[in-house]
């Protein structure tokens, strides 16, 4: 999906990683394999999962100043699925072009 997304005039940039909860360190090395997203692990000094509420799955989407402005899960909404898919990637050109949710 980034690839998709880096093809669309948005007014701010669109940049899509993974943080893994602190604890799931050992999932690491499968998540990534043979995966160019950019990936973060959750340690003591940098916790977002608590704050962020976030669940299993999640792609929480932040605005420019690094707020939470939408969350949707991959396990309600897998991305197998070709609308899941074009949902995803209108959420987050709409909230890139600063659309107010």
């Amino acid at each position: 999906m980034q690839h998709e997304v880096d093809q669309e005039d948005t007014a701010s940039a669109i940049r899509i990683l993974g943080v893994n909860q602190i604890g799931h360190e050992s999932g690491n090395a499968s998540i990534c394999n043979g995966r160019t997203i950019s990936w973060l692990q959750e340690v003591p000094g940098s916790l977002v999962w608590v704050p962020w509420s976030v669940n299993y799955r999640d792609v929480v989407i932040l605005n420019e100043e690094n707020e939470v402005v939408a969350v949707y899960n991959l396990t309600a909404h897998t991305l197998a699925d070709s609308a899941n898919f074009a949902t995803l990637r209108a959420l987050l050109l709409e909230i890139a072009d600063g659309d107010s949710l």
